[in-house]
């Protein structure tokens, strides 16, 4: 039997949404958090205590895995889930967020992009096709249409081109995107903080009838009200029966508004970076392991939290192994902030699925960053 890639909504409460996506690789209950390993590797973890703490999905970088090792081998040596021991969902970001992200060494034209790899300075170019083909090569889950991330601020007019750039080579990633069973190809909703440029986007996107939709232009350094006031604005236009995806957000705060106003999907680095910095959120707010506060504390780093980092070892240890530069403590610290994203999620499906999503996502709020 195959497997149809379908998203299934069960149940409401006001705008958020509680569903189920199933895929080739195994299903994904929403709302999700997926964690970032963006050159096939979660930072500091294993794939299986990722696979043990509740993950459903995870997210690899198109552009990077390009660089290095390369997609063709990833392909030869049978696929990122095989390369990396994944054997759940991957969703491949395209490499537009590159786009915007290493501006100053790359070249835009209407085909696409060329950079200089900023591993060792060798031209290399990304257009829809290429950016489908890698994905292809990797055997991503869901493929992300390869766009161009609109910068903050920016005119009007240059929202409208640079919108209306990335739907035509939305076109060309959802012509040159292989249709399997059980795998999917997302189209990128653009048009920086204009509503209306939004509708147009999205308008354009739907006639190509993607199998989900993502809102991207956002979490790229506008204020934080203006990426709340924006989200509402966009889940508006995504039609209900397709999984909505909000890219590169955030902080547990940012994520429990969106999934108020109906988005199912979120990736960011935050937790595993600002875990190895030394930042933890916990389930009374943010711990920073630095302060002097913790070198003698016996507790844990949450006491809410199952985790073996938080069952084991005190926030002493913790901040002994951050002052001593061990790599244990990235180990350590990023299990418990992907273990709080995913248990965070896990609370908000429950909370939806009793109804009861404001009053839990307002006490939520009083506590998470």
């Amino acid at each position: 039997m195959t497997t149809e890639f379908k998203y299934t909504l069960l149940k409401k409460s006001g705008k958020a949404r509680r569903g189920e996506i199933t895929t080739a690789h195994g299903n994904i209950q929403t709302p999700v958090f997926m964690p970032v390993g963006t050159v096939g590797s979660v930072k500091a973890m294993k794939p299986e205590t990722v696979d043990q703490l509740g993950a459903d999905i995870i997210l690899g970088n198109t552009y990077h895995l390009h660089l290095r090792p390369g997609d063709g081998l990833v392909a030869k040596l049978g696929g990122l889930h095989k390369f990396m021991n994944w054997p759940k969902p991957i969703l491949t970001d395209s490499g537009g967020y590159q786009v915007f992200s290493l501006a100053d060494i790359r070249k835009l034209d209407e085909d696409g992009v060329e950079f200089s790899s900023h591993i060792n300075g060798e031209k290399i170019r990304l257009n829809p096709e290429i950016s489908t083909q890698i994905q292809h090569n990797l055997d991503a889950t869901i493929t992300m249409a390869f766009d161009e991330c609109t910068a903050y601020p920016c005119s009007e007019q240059d929202a409208r081109k640079s919108m209306e750039l990335s739907m035509r080579w939305a076109k060309r990633c959802r012509e040159a995107f292989v249709k399997r069973p059980g795998y999917a190809q997302f189209g990128i909703m653009q048009g920086s903080m204009y509503q209306h440029l939004r509708k147009e986007s999205m308008d354009k996107l739907e006639e190509l009838d993607f199998e989900g939709y993502a809102i991207g232009g956002l979490a790229i350094g506008e204020p934080n009200e203006v990426l709340h006031q924006m989200v509402p604005v966009c889940t508006e236009l995504m039609p209900e029966h397709k999984p909505r995806y909000l890219m590169g957000v955030g902080y547990p705060s940012d994520l429990i508004k969106a999934v108020l106003e109906g988005v199912d999907m979120f990736d960011c680095v935050l937790p595993t970076r600002n875990a190895r910095n030394g930042q933890m959120f916990t389930s009374q707010g943010v711990v920073n392991i630095k302060r002097k506060e913790h070198e003698d504390s016996e507790l844990p780093l949450d006491p809410e939290c199952s985790c073996d980092t938080c069952k084991n070892y005190s926030r002493a240890y913790l901040r002994h192994l951050f002052k001593a530069n061990e790599i244990l403590f990235s180990v350590l610290s990023s299990e418990h902030n992907i273990a709080f994203y995913i248990n965070l999620m896990k609370t908000l499906r429950q909370a939806i699925e009793d109804d009861n999503i404001q009053e839990v996502a307002e006490e939520l709020l009083k506590k998470v960053r």
